[in-house]
């Protein structure tokens, strides 16, 4: 098992693309593989993003990909955040990963890499699969 935030961003690639890389961790984190972690604020933050026109997603797959993340994750508080992050949005990410290594080895997965500290931890989804040595090259 492996634990991990999963950026916003990546959620919104797996519904654009089910068979993307992003895609492929979402159906291991369905498949109890990757446990995500979360708090209140990135569960709204998720709400607050797929529910937008731009994107067209159906309001049945937002809910189950939120119920999932609730379902099969652990809800993690954040802690003070030193690094810094490019994006006062993306803080939230960051400090709940950074809590979450204080329990696991924990991940912050997201498509927008350059957004973080460059931490070994961070990691885009392909880099995910690569560590879980599921990636055929």
């Amino acid at each position: 098992m492996w634990y991990a935030v999963i950026d916003t961003n990546v959620l919104v690639s797996a519904l654009l693309k089910p068979n993307s890389i992003p895609g492929i961790v979402i159906a291991y984190m369905y498949a109890g593989y990757i446990i995500p972690l979360y708090n209140d604020e990135i569960i709204a933050e998720y709400a607050d993003v797929l529910n937008r026109d731009k994107f067209n997603f159906e309001s049945n797959d937002i809910e189950f990909i939120i119920n999932k993340i609730v379902e099969l994750g652990r809800k993690i508080e954040t802690i003070a955040v030193d690094d810094i992050v490019i994006d006062p949005k993306d803080v939230v990410f960051y400090a709940v990963t950074l809590n979450g290594r204080n329990y696991s080895d924990s991940y912050l997965n997201t498509g927008n890499i350059r957004h973080y500290p460059i931490k070994h931890f961070v990691v885009t989804p392909r880099q995910m699969l690569d560590i879980m040595g599921v990636l055929d090259e």
